[in-house]
């Protein structure tokens, strides 16, 4: 078995900055064929421009509003016409907002259901499709295809300005673990990295905002350190390689130890 994903044309979400751009960039240097993608086409093009500009580059970028479906197909479509296949989705497209769970009016939770759960959900279906469709006439009986989907300790912890995102990454696990199953017989895999203490955007924002907030989630993080986005990016390969061919429906947790002990002082994964 091989950890090398060279060759694999993967569709990354979530690629204008933080843990989906680590990923791109980590999948395009090992010599796999990227479509990074998100709906901030101007950051998009900041971060990859010249990525994507450079000789003989393996990756390109997309820009549109993933919650809708017609951005979902044309996404598709424009991997097909880059790299004439799919092989791999991450879905990393993701948001982070506190919650004011007595209030009403709070629209948190839905929105977050939208962009966290529901994109990848309708992602994990259309790409899903299109793996089938490859393997057709094929006598190959290895898998087809792997979606990885990028969850979070919160989804197992309780704080109430988490209340949205916990409910998003929590039912994004139950999603990979439910997809996993039907989409077995299609020799389709569907796995989860569940991370925390990690050096994503929004947390970095956090610990600009909140004096304290790194103090504390080191202290509670058994490896006594947080961990960079690159590090996110090598588990996410390990299960697109072929040496996790007979791993599905799993959540991996990648925290440093940090959901064994944290009582969630800090609100911020």
């Amino acid at each position: 078995m091989s950890f090398s994903i060279k060759g694999k044309s993967c569709i990354v979400t979530g690629a204008s900055h933080g843990l989906g751009l680590a990923i791109a960039r980590h999948f395009a240097e090992r010599g796999a064929y990227v479509m990074a993608a998100d709906s901030d086409d101007k950051r998009l093009a900041e971060a990859l421009a010249a990525d994507a500009e450079a000789e003989d580059s393996r990756l390109r970028y997309f820009a549109g509003d993933l919650r809708q479906r017609l951005a979902q197909a044309n996404l598709v479509s424009a991997t097909i016409d880059a790299f004439d296949r799919v092989d791999v989705l991450v879905n990393a497209y993701r948001m982070v907002l506190p919650s004011k769970p007595g209030n009403p009016d709070e629209d948190a939770v839905e929105e977050l259901l939208q962009q966290n759960l529901l994109t990848a959900l309708r992602m994990t279906q259309l790409v899903s499709k299109r793996f089938v469709k490859q393997a057709e006439g094929s006598e190959d009986e290895g898998g087809v295809g792997c979606v990885i989907n990028m969850s979070s300790i919160a989804a197992r912890r309780t704080h109430p300005r988490l209340l949205a995102y916990s409910v998003s990454t929590a039912a994004l696990d139950q999603m990979t673990r439910s997809m996993a199953v039907a989409l077995a017989p299609d020799r389709i895999r569907v796995n989860a990295v569940s991370f925390g203490s990690v050096l994503t955007t929004s947390l970095n924002q956090a610990m600009n905002d909140n004096e304290g907030y790194r103090e504390d989630i080191v202290s509670h993080t058994p490896m006594g350190r947080i961990a960079q986005p690159s590090e996110v990016a090598e588990v996410v390969q390990f299960l697109a390689s072929e040496s996790a061919g007979f791993i599905t429906g799993q959540v991996v947790t990648m925290d440093g130890g940090r959901s064994l002990v944290d009582p969630v002082g800090a609100p911020a994964h």
